[in-house]
């Protein structure tokens, strides 16, 4: 299933050479069978170098992936949470997928910088007033 591509986007499919993965054994569910079968799944993906990524991903990845990502630019995601290993395989790869999709997502909107109205300036300075009024009340009585 490693040779299988992996699509991302209409445009990005990542090729099924340039996914490496690992099985080793696993803690967690699948009672004694954790001791005899290695179920936990470790995908290597080279993203720094890979040719089906433009640079615009790729420089998105390094601030997404954190952790995850070598120095080199591999990225290394380990999957755990199921007992079998095609589920933990798949599991790797929807979260490689997500991951690389979101790097891939276009930057949000230029955010345009907007003024107050001039009734919501009037409202916030007499609800201040007001305010102010009702914790002067609060001071000492001055004596007769």
């Amino acid at each position: 299933m490693a040779s299988d591509p992996l699509p991302i986007t209409q445009s990005i499919t990542i090729a099924g050479w340039e996914l490496v993965e690992q099985f080793v054994r696993a803690s967690g569910p699948g009672g004694q069978n954790v001791n005899k079968v290695s179920s936990s799944v470790q995908l290597r993906f080279d993203a720094r170098s890979s040719p089906s990524l433009p640079e615009r991903v790729k420089n998105n990845l390094v601030a997404l992936a954190g952790q995850r990502m070598t120095k080199d630019g591999v990225i290394i995601i380990e999957a755990d949470r199921f007992r079998t290993q095609d589920r933990n395989r798949k599991d790797a790869r929807d979260r490689l997928k997500d991951l690389v999709a979101k790097a891939a997502a276009p930057p949000p909107p230029y955010r345009r910088k907007t003024k107050p109205t001039k009734g919501s300036v009037e409202r916030r300075l007499k609800a201040k007033s007001s305010r102010s009024g009702i914790k002067k009340l609060r001071g000492n009585i001055p004596p007769d």
